[in-house]
């Protein structure tokens, strides 16, 4: 049985990099997993630690409890985490959706490096399971985009297929301690 994915772009703008690096893992995975991606970043409130949360909180934890892992890719911004990316993590926080999750996450910015630490240091402390090879920053990703904006440097496709395949590494070996555990 294939895997499902659950992609999540933390850039708002429409035909963002970020959503090219998406379109590039899922292009190089598609035959061996099946992607949904969420679509509903802008439209999650702002977290406030509601224990009875909007309809599109409820409809985004779900997503996130149906897929086998999960495939973040994100900006940079003013050297931090893009806020509407940083709210909806924090919707999961208490309610344990990313625990034992496998989890890959692309940083795909001008320089990227802050954000991504800030990203790794949640995701881990909201226990996904994010080995080192998958995790990737992208710097200057512009540069690496054809006019059609599309990821076309030869060398950042091949690290996008490596962090793909890596996540579905990590899919299989977690379910296969899962079901050694019962």
């Amino acid at each position: 049985m294939k895997p499902t994915i659950l992609t999540i772009s933390g850039s708002l703008r429409a035909n963002s990099s970020n959503d090219a690096v998406i379109k590039a893992a899922f292009d190089f995975i598609k035959d061996k997993a099946n992607i949904v991606a969420f679509e509903g970043l802008g439209t999650l409130p702002h977290f406030d630690d509601n224990p009875n949360p909007a309809k599109e909180v409820v409809a985004f934890r779900e997503l996130i409890r149906k897929a086998d892992g999960v495939l973040i890719c994100s900006p940079e911004y003013a050297f931090g985490v893009p806020g509407s990316l940083k709210n909806a993590l924090d919707w999961t926080v208490t309610s344990g959706d990313f625990v034992s999750k496998p989890v890959a996450l692309i940083t795909a910015a001008t320089g990227g490096d802050k954000a991504h630490a800030a990203l790794l240091l949640t995701l881990r402390v909201i226990s996904s399971v994010l080995p080192d090879d998958c995790a990737l920053i992208l710097p200057y990703i512009r540069s690496k985009m054809n006019a059609a904006g599309e990821v076309a440097d030869p060398a950042t496709l091949s690290l996008i297929e490596q962090a793909a395949n890596n996540l579905l590494q990590n899919i299989e070996a977690t379910r296969l301690a899962q079901q050694e555990m019962g």
